[in-house]
């Protein structure tokens, strides 16, 4: 075969080989452009306008959030549309179809997503295709998803706003204010705050928010009603989000219904370690937080601790510089100005300006004529006649600290204070106080220790008065201290200066002691507080009750009832010894509810005479050296009995061969000298009541131990080594002190110190014995508060065996009720340890409807409620368990006849 001219046609059987090739290219073209547009993440969109027909592969259909197997059409396009973008897209599109302008369709607007309701932005372009003639027939292009594209743009130019929005700023609420505005303003959250971690790390306070909807939450919290979970999250420096309130724990859910949050982001700012604040988002509906969201708030979060941290710190330099111009200005005043009263004027009027308080005040540590109050000196932000109504402070647990000057006071809200809310039925200040919340107060002591008064700071707002606050009223204390004692204070600089060798041997050496008395104070203490473990002499005396009963119960179940009473009496006999020696316990751990009373100890010495003859025996001669018009002292007068007794007790066993025993009396008054460095004993006058014998004595070893629990010397059995411990602990117990001087061989001298009492001695009253058969005036109605079912109902019975009605009730609340109804009542009988309220609680909340009712209080001990002066107001008494149903008739007799 020849080959064809060039003129000829081809090899038909060519043209299908060729064409096959043709389309095979034009699929792989296809495959590669649409390879290339899925890994692009571009969508496409194909309209016939002829026939209507909308065609979107699932990319695009994303981009309105339809699923990918939903058919669309034009009307899915139309609705998708954002309301505000939809004129704008369709003036675009009628410019790409229009045959006379054949405009290129490029636009970008919003969708609203059909399925999921999601706001996307959508960059879109196309061209039309038109006919011969010159009619548009169909529409097609390409659409881009750019919401993250379009996002970071705008929460870059947001940020760079806000930021230029704080930059001027240099007041840290002012800050905050901003912050949380602008935020609300860009996410459109219902609420937008900062909140300050409190310094107990248990509550927080919402400082300040942007609201819109819904109420401010600002104020303060507990930290737990935001949910441990989140806490958690929070205190290891993480985002805490949630969309849906009904995901968190349902204890949590309730408090957050309450504040109208259903979604939230929290972010937190930690320092040192420690959580120190949140700036927080909420939503009044459950809301999906979209990443760049979360990513905006932690950016902000970022951005306003820094303000914050940048503010706070030039804040604090300017307070820092102005507190030193007004502490110099102040010093150079002090040194100038010889007038007290403008002095402490001045020095209050500037501590109230730099600490933030609202109203101040200086009191001298001095007594009022009434012998209660101290003396209002210096008021600062509030005129004097604000005082004239209310009552001065005393020395309560809330202002007696700062009058003893044991320490500063710092509370950030003085109504929440667990340790100073005991004003009932109020918290913090007493009735009639001004309104305080912050509360600041310091001692004024001078180098020489001396409290020469107290500062008091207040504010109505909480968390006022921060370390640095406190930092200056010190310093300001300090500065009122030089102007009040500026003469003593010249002498111990020349004195110092003069023999400064000396002090420092002299500091040494109190040093040594003071640590020497802090580790026997230690011990004392340890060992009182182990006292319950005192197994061995409790479980002999519970083996002779539970051991006669158990032969008792037998006998009776037997009917052997001869010879029963031996054992009754065994039992009993078991039960006293063991309420004695929990008495001793008590007293030696200062934990024995005591009676204090004026007491003259002359006549109580000499009542006992007859009694430690004959406990003596005739080898040892007692004589008594009484001093004539001895101080009264107040004290527990069966204590002191007790405490004597054991004394000569000690006395008699240290003379087997007899010797003399002298008891002494005598007025006496401790200088500060002497009891310097000495924290048991206290500079004032004091009875001294001395026992001395010519006994045995005792080495230096055993002297150092002699107040030491169940340290004897006594072989077993003969003592518990318990005697002298409740000496010195009734002593210390008393506001008193003991002292023993012994030698070996030389005898032995204990002098016991009790605080002299300038009111009259109480006459020893000493109702008559009750029997116990005896009927009490039957008709009257006793209510029994007692938890101790078993106690309760042998007090019940008890009672009604007196020809009493007897009422009973289980706790503290349930007693009120009773006391608070109608129910006639002539006696309350309660127990101090109740749970719920507490005895005291419950008679106080009695006495408001029933003044005259009179209150029996029964106690094993009530730590130190009993113990404390005033706890006994007229119409009361006190009864120690365990009594007897006798002791029992007897103290209700004596309380309806004084009745």
């Amino acid at each position: 075969m020849s080959p064809p001219h060039a003129d000829q046609p081809a090899d038909a059987s060519l043209l299908p080989q060729e064409l096959d090739e043709a389309a095979r290219a034009q699929q792989v073209s296809r495959e590669a452009l649409l390879l290339a547009i899925e890994a692009a993440e571009v969508g496409t969109w194909d309209l016939d306008l002829r026939t209507q027909v909308l065609t979107w592969p699932p990319r695009t259909k994303a981009m309105f959030g339809i699923s990918p197997e939903v058919p669309c059409s034009m009307a899915d396009f139309h609705a998708g549309l954002h309301p505000d973008d939809r004129e704008a897209t369709a003036a675009a599109f009628d410019s790409a179809i229009d045959p006379a302008r054949r405009a290129t369709y490029d636009v970008e607007y919003r969708t609203i997503g059909k399925e999921d309701g999601r706001v996307r932005w959508v960059a879109a372009k196309g061209r039309g295709v038109f006919d011969a003639q010159g009619r548009c027939v169909r529409a097609l292009g390409t659409a881009i998803d750019i919401t993250s594209h379009r996002a970071a743009a705008s929460r870059q130019a947001f940020l760079l706003a806000f930021v230029d929005a704080l930059r001027p700023l240099a007041d840290p609420r002012a800050i905050m204010e901003a912050a949380v505005r602008l935020l609300r303003q860009y996410l459109g959250a219902s609420r937008v705050g900062y909140a300050a971690i409190r310094e107990d790390e248990k509550s927080v306070l919402l400082e300040i928010d942007a609201v819109e909807g819904v109420a401010s939450l600002a104020g303060p919290y507990p930290l737990h009603t935001f949910g441990d979970g989140n806490i958690a999250l929070l205190k290891q420096g993480r985002t805490a989000t949630f969309e849906d309130a009904s995901t968190v724990p349902e204890n949590v859910q309730a408090h957050l219904e309450r504040m109208q949050i259903r979604g939230q982001i929290a972010v937190p700012f930690l320092k040192d370690g420690r959580l120190r604040a949140t700036l927080y988002v909420n939503q009044a509906t459950p809301r999906i937080w979209l990443p760049e969201e979360v990513a905006t708030v932690e950016d902000v979060a970022s951005r306003t601790w820094d303000a914050l941290e940048r503010a706070r710190a030039e804040q604090a330099l300017r307070e820092e510089s102005r507190a030193l111009e007004t502490l110099n200005h102040t010093g150079a005043l002090l040194a100038a100005e010889l007038d007290l009263d403008k002095l402490v004027q001045r020095v209050i009027d500037a501590c109230r300006e730099l600490t933030g308080a609202q109203f101040g005040a200086f009191f001298y540590n001095v007594l009022d004529a009434a012998g209660e109050s101290y003396m209002l000196y210096a008021l600062s932000g509030v005129p004097r006649e604000s005082f004239a109504g209310m009552p001065m402070p005393r020395a309560t647990v809330l202002f007696g600290t700062t009058f003893r000057g044991e320490a500063v006071i710092r509370s950030a809200d003085i109504t929440q204070d667990p340790r100073y809310g005991h004003n009932a039925p109020h918290a913090g200040m007493p009735v009639g106080h001004l309104p305080v919340r912050s509360y600041l107060a310091l001692p004024v002591v001078t180098r020489t220790g001396e409290v020469i008064g107290g500062m008091f700071f207040g504010h109505p707002g909480a968390d006022v008065f921060t370390p640095r606050a406190e930092r200056i009223a010190v310093g300001m204390a300090s500065q009122a201290a030089i102007a009040i004692d500026n003469a003593r204070l010249f002498q111990a600089a020349q004195r110092a200066q003069e023999g400064l060798q000396q002090r420092v041997q002299e500091r040494t050496g109190e040093l040594e002691r003071a640590h020497e008395q802090l580790r026997q104070s230690q011990k004392m203490e340890a060992v009182g507080q182990l006292t319950g473990g005192i197994a061995h002499d409790f479980n002999n005396l519970l083996q002779g009750i539970t051991g006669s009963l158990e032969v008792v119960r037998r006998r009776i179940a037997a009917g052997r009832t001869e010879d029963l009473q031996r054992f009754i009496d065994g039992a009993i006999q078991s039960a006293r010894r063991a309420a004695a020696l929990t008495h001793r316990l008590l007293a030696f751990s200062r934990r024995q509810p005591l009676a204090p009373k004026a007491v003259r100890a002359n006549p109580l010495v000499q009542s006992m005479e007859e009694l430690l003859r004959r406990t003596l025996g005739e080898r040892i001669g007692l004589e008594l050296q009484l001093q004539p018009e001895l101080w009264p002292t107040r004290c527990d007068a069966n204590q002191l009995e007790s405490a004597i007794l054991n004394l000569c007790i000690n006395a008699r066993d240290a003379m087997p061969d007899g010797g003399q025993l002298t008891i002494a009396t005598r007025n006496t008054r401790i200088e500060a000298a002497e009891a310097a460095g000495r924290e048991d004993l206290s500079p004032g006058e004091y009875i001294c009541l001395r026992v001395a014998d010519t006994g045995t004595g005792m080495s230096a070893d055993v002297l150092a131990h002699a107040f030491d629990p169940f340290f004897t010397t006594k072989p077993i059995g003969q003592g518990t080594g318990l005697g002298l411990s409740m000496i010195y602990g009734f002593a210390r117990q008393s506001e008193g002190h003991v002292r023993i001087d012994s030698e070996p061989a030389a005898g032995t001298t204990v002098s016991l110190y009790l605080p002299r009492h300038l009111g009259q001695a109480e006459h020893d009253e000493h109702p008559p014995a009750v029997e116990a058969q005896a009927p009490l005036q039957a008709g009257k109605t006793v209510l029994v508060i007692e938890d101790e079912e078993v106690v309760r109902s042998l007090i019940v019975e008890a009672l009604r065996e007196l020809g009493w009605r007897a009422l009973e009730a289980a706790d503290g609340p349930s007693g009120l009720a009773i006391l608070q109804s109608a129910q006639a009542i002539d006696l309350l009988v309660t127990d101090v340890g109740l749970p719920g309220l507490n005895g005291r609680q419950v008679a106080d909340a009695a006495r408001l409807q029933r003044p005259e009712l009179p209150v029996l209080f029964m106690t094993g001990y009530a730590e130190n409620t009993v113990q404390s002066e005033g706890f006994l107001e007229p119409g009361m008494a006190l009864l120690t368990k365990p009594f007897t149903m006798d002791d029992l008739a007897a103290r209700l007799r004596a309380m309806v006849d004084g009745a």
